[in-house]
């Protein structure tokens, strides 16, 4: 007859398991990364935009004559339009 004899396994500390690492390096590294991504957004903030000055040069902008104009308007123009501008067709020039 043989008998099954198991030797007990000694207990490992915590931080020598590879798979604790990956069960809480996950999350660690994106608490990392919300908390960097936090930080960019409060100290590179964009600035606050002067409605003054923005009537200011689109009262400018109107002024001018020709492509002067167009090219100033078109800078002057919201960011959500300007980007979806690639895909409005272009007028042809009035002869």
């Amino acid at each position: 007859m043989t008998s099954n004899s198991t030797d007990p396994v000694p207990p490992v500390a915590w931080w020598s398991v590879p798979h604790m690492w990956m069960v809480v390096g996950g999350p660690v590294v994106v608490v990392i990364a919300a908390i960097a991504t936090a930080v960019i957004a409060v100290k590179y903030q964009d600035p606050v935009l002067n409605k003054n000055d923005y009537e200011r040069d689109l009262k400018a902008a109107h002024a001018l004559e020709g492509k002067a104009r167009e090219a100033a308007l078109f800078n002057m123009m919201p960011a959500g339009q300007a980007r979806n501008h690639a895909t409005t067709q272009v007028a042809p020039p009035a002869n």
